[in-house]
């Protein structure tokens, strides 16, 4: 007789505040800015964020073990250039190809996922963040109501 285990959804469950950020900044700029404005010390992660064999995302991390949180500055878009190999005639043409880690959220030009035991950003944080003159918005996105939240499992 074969035995089945089930895992809940809650099972694998994080706890985690997402922020959507919408900024022209680069993402090493964005990253230099959050750390100034928030005392904060996100530094570039020496691997990206895979998410199939298409494409991967750079992100940004730190370890707040002061206040048990840890951040990730994720980049929402990646531009992969592909090689057109089926006609002569465009055979040292490229291709580009978008493609997004939230697809929901296209618009979105950064993410900012911090892990920790509350489920809502603290005001003063957010003012931070919206007082960056680079910054268009940011907001916080509903985690619950994400179609491609495995996308998120870093």
């Amino acid at each position: 007789m074969i035995t089945l285990h089930k895992f809940s959804d809650d099972f694998c469950e994080e706890n985690y505040v997402l922020m959507a950020l919408h900024s022209g900044l680069e993402d090493y700029a964005l990253a230099y800015t959050l750390n100034k404005a928030l005392k904060i010390s996100l530094k570039r992660s020496k691997t990206d964020l895979d998410i199939s064999n298409k494409t991967s995302f750079p992100i940004y991390e730190w370890k707040d073990k002061l206040n048990d949180r840890y951040w990730t500055l994720i980049v929402n878009t990646s531009i992969k250039d592909e090689y057109l190999e089926f006609d002569d005639l465009f055979r040292n043409e490229t291709s580009s190809t978008v493609y997004h880690l939230l697809p929901e959220y296209k618009d979105v030009d950064y993410l900012l996922k911090i892990e920790q035991e509350e489920d809502e950003i603290d005001s003063g944080m957010m003012d931070a963040i919206l007082e960056i003159p680079k910054i268009i918005t940011a907001y916080q996105i509903e985690t619950n109501k994400l179609k491609s939240k495995q996308n998120l499992i870093i």
